[in-house]
């Protein structure tokens, strides 16, 4: 079971969802974002450890990172915040990453986050909610610094999928640019971003289509233009990460921009 409801909220840029859900799902996230857990007990793995949920618990998300569901106790709910990307720019090109990906529901130090979603929940006007999302967006910020759980050959590891998402990329070649050998980079990886290289690779991949597919690009030009053999495989991916198929996900993007 699985649930989306959308949000209004008075920000341009800003979008907001409450999501219901007894499935356990894996996944690379693609945005900044504050999620706070409203309803039951989870138990989740991300940034190299398990943490467990109860209602008032913040989880903040950057691009990137990945998300594992370990265990729902029953029906879980949780509102998420997804931050418009040009106003955590600024957080990105300083190096900081959020050294902290949860926070247990009596943390002062997630005070702004519960701030924005209170704002969010309550239909706030755009002023009201301009300064919780300021306030959430400044805590980024205070609580980032270098992400001490990604070594040095797993941060350059990450920079080498992204910056060649779109050619073949072969395991000697990641463990050289790395600098570390194949053995251990692969167990590294594992351990620190929560899947192997290869599955990162690929979520990185269907990323990159979507954004292809929501600026128009054609289902059937995307295989070669992000590293895959053929739309065949290309279709087999999407579908698992992203429940649908490319085309059928590039005609409703279509659909919203034109009724947009």
């Amino acid at each position: 079971m699985a649930d989306y409801v959308a949000l209004p909220v008075s920000v341009p840029g800003l979008r907001a969802y409450r999501h219901t859900t007894e499935s356990l799902h894996a996944g690379v996230k693609e945005h900044h974002a504050v999620a706070r857990f409203e309803r039951g007990r989870s138990e989740w793995w991300g940034r190299g450890k398990a943490w467990r949920c109860t209602p008032g618990s913040i989880q903040v998300k950057e691009p990137g990172d990945v998300h594992r569901a370990l265990a729902h106790d029953g029906p879980t709910t949780f509102t998420v915040v997804m931050l418009p990307a040009n106003d955590v720019v600024r957080v990105r090109e300083e190096g900081k990453v959020l050294a902290i990906p949860h926070f247990d529901a009596d943390d002062e130090r997630a005070a702004p986050f519960h701030r924005l979603h209170d704002a969010v929940c309550a239909c706030a006007d755009r002023l009201s909610l301009e300064v919780a999302l300021a306030e959430a967006i400044a805590t980024f910020g205070r609580l980032g610094r270098a992400n001490p759980e990604h070594t040095r050959p797993v941060r350059r590891a990450i920079d080498y999928l992204r910056e060649r998402l779109a050619e073949p990329i072969t395991l000697d070649d990641l463990a050289d640019h790395a600098a570390l050998d194949k053995f251990h980079l692969c167990r590294a990886f594992r351990a620190q971003i929560g899947m192997p290289p290869h599955a990162y690779l690929t979520h990185l991949r269907i990323q990159r289509a979507k954004e292809l597919l929501e600026n128009g690009v054609r289902a059937s030009e995307l295989a070669p233009r992000i590293g895959l053999y053929d739309q065949s495989q290309l279709t087999r991916h999407f579908r698992r990460i992203v429940g649908t198929t490319p085309a059928r996900y590039g005609s409703t993007r279509s659909s919203l921009r034109v009724g947009g």
